[in-house]
């Protein structure tokens, strides 16, 4: 290959980066897939490993207070993710209707989408904040945590749930912009929102300067402020758009029926990651049986999984803008095409991540913790996981075309099956009965999504996702 040849290439791809992160393209209904998957899935993964920072600088600075903080910190991140759940899935079926509104060409009726969106987000957001408000210890106390931690930890979890606003509109936000294939905003704002949880998180934790030393509560008022700055930023954009979503404030009246379908598009995806959550809170309750540590080291562990798992829910999204927007623009087979392509990247990805897991996995966890006993239940749990991680890829993203097409009752069902009817009974059978501990959730997680997979990806064959009317 020629010098000169290689520069055009070089040259080629800097420019096509250069668009992906700056939005230029919006319409991904035509042109070629390969270059549609990259202007879309780069600034989606950069979203959604800002999106894990938030996650790893945190449980970075909580882990120098000490491991109870580290728990506490894991155990309002499961019940937040009931909140997560009532999020994605709202954000998923926002992002459906958008992207399909977008495909058409039907870029008024898009916006009008959006704003209901909001109006639903808020509503709910405002439930979860005063249950959030009235009930911390409650819910700390039926996550399992000890008494100690209770008592001495609470308002973290009271600060977390009550800003929920902040986390679902977020969400929301984001997934219009992704709908409306400008994935490139929805990063700027997870930019902005860093940079200044970042900045704050030591300054309130341990009371640099000027500021005050709150503690575990410095972590979560940082996190508030951070997201608060970049939903202000989405709004702006929102409202000042001069392409496919721009709201005007006549917008924000209710319209049942556009809520409607919102919700009927929605509450198979919420009830998607609910099933999940709920899963999720069982085994974290397995684990915390087993002490302080081996949860502090399980909750760094799935951080740490969390950084690689969000890029690749990135390449997911991506998949699902094409989906819906090539639907939307009756190209089924294209639609297709751009499923299978974007599930062997993220394949290729999680491969080189299991062998990172394999062969660094003492290290990672020795970068966010000096407790021996969470080190190596972390380690631990790295590697079995790793085992699977190349199958998780074919089920993210098969999940993730389900819901871009608007189909969300089918990857219900199967989440439905797969985590309450395998993933739970087995975690309990392999650690209670077994004697295998934190050991038998790790291997019960690792086949459930691998099984996962593989009923997923039988299902997407069928193609009956290509004619859901949304």
């Amino acid at each position: 290959m020629s010098e000169t040849t290689i520069l055009s290439e070089k040259t080629s791809f800097f420019k096509l980066l250069k668009q992906a992160v700056r939005g230029d393209v919006k319409d991904f209904t035509t042109g070629s897939i390969n270059k549609a998957i990259f202007l879309l899935a780069v600034p989606m993964i950069l979203e959604m490993v800002l999106e894990s920072v938030f996650a790893l600088v945190d449980i970075y600075f909580v882990n120098k207070i000490g491991s109870e903080a580290s728990a506490t910190v894991g155990l309002t991140e499961a019940a937040l993710s009931i909140l997560y759940s009532v999020a994605w899935g709202l954000a998923m079926g926002i992002m459906a209707l958008v992207a399909r509104r977008t495909g058409e060409k039907n870029f008024t009726a898009a916006s009008n989408v959006a704003a209901q969106g909001i109006i639903v987000a808020v509503i709910f957001s405002v439930i979860i904040g005063v249950i959030g408000f009235v009930f911390p210890k409650e819910i700390l106390s039926f996550m399992g945590a000890s008494n100690k931690v209770v008592q001495e930890n609470y308002r973290f979890t009271q600060i977390m749930l009550t800003g929920n606003i902040v986390i679902m509109l977020l969400f929301v936000n984001n997934a219009i912009f992704r709908g409306a294939g400008d994935a490139s905003v929805a990063m700027r704002a997870l930019i902005v929102a860093n940079v200044i949880n970042i900045i704050l998180d030591p300054l309130l934790i341990f009371g640099l300067g000027p500021f005050p030393e709150m503690g575990l509560l410095g972590a979560a008022v940082a996190t508030t402020i951070g997201r608060s700055v970049g939903v202000l930023y989405q709004f702006y954009e929102l409202f000042n758009g001069k392409e496919i979503i721009r709201l005007v404030k006549k917008q924000f009246v209710l319209n049942t029926k556009i809520i409607g379908n919102i919700l009927k598009t929605s509450l198979g995806g919420m009830f998607q990651f609910i099933i999940g959550s709920c899963s999720w809170i069982f085994l974290a309750r397995i684990i915390a049986e087993s002490g302080n540590a081996t949860t502090s080291g399980y909750v760094t562990a799935i951080r740490i999984c969390i950084f690689t798992i969000l890029p690749a829910w990135g390449l997911a999204n991506a998949a699902a803008t094409l989906v819906g927007q090539n639907l939307g623009a009756n190209q089924p087979d294209r639609a297709e095409k751009s499923v299978w392509k974007t599930a062997f990247i993220t394949f290729c990805f999680f491969a080189l991540v299991a062998l990172v897991f394999f062969f660094f996995g003492e290290e990672l966890m020795q970068f966010f913790t000096a407790d021996a006993e969470a080190i190596k239940a972390g380690i631990l749990c790295l590697h079995i996981l790793a085992i699977g991680y190349i199958f998780f890829a074919y089920g993210m993203v098969i999940v993730q075309a389900f819901n871009g097409a608007g189909d969300t009752k089918t990857p219900t069902i199967i989440n439905l099956f797969i985590y309450w009817l395998l993933q739970i009974p087995l975690a309990y059978f392999m650690s209670k009965y077994l004697k295998m501990g934190p050991t038998g959730v790790y291997i019960a997680i690792g086949i459930s999504e691998t099984t996962l997979a593989v009923v997923g990806i039988i299902i997407f064959k069928r193609g009956k996702w290509k004619l859901v009317k949304i």
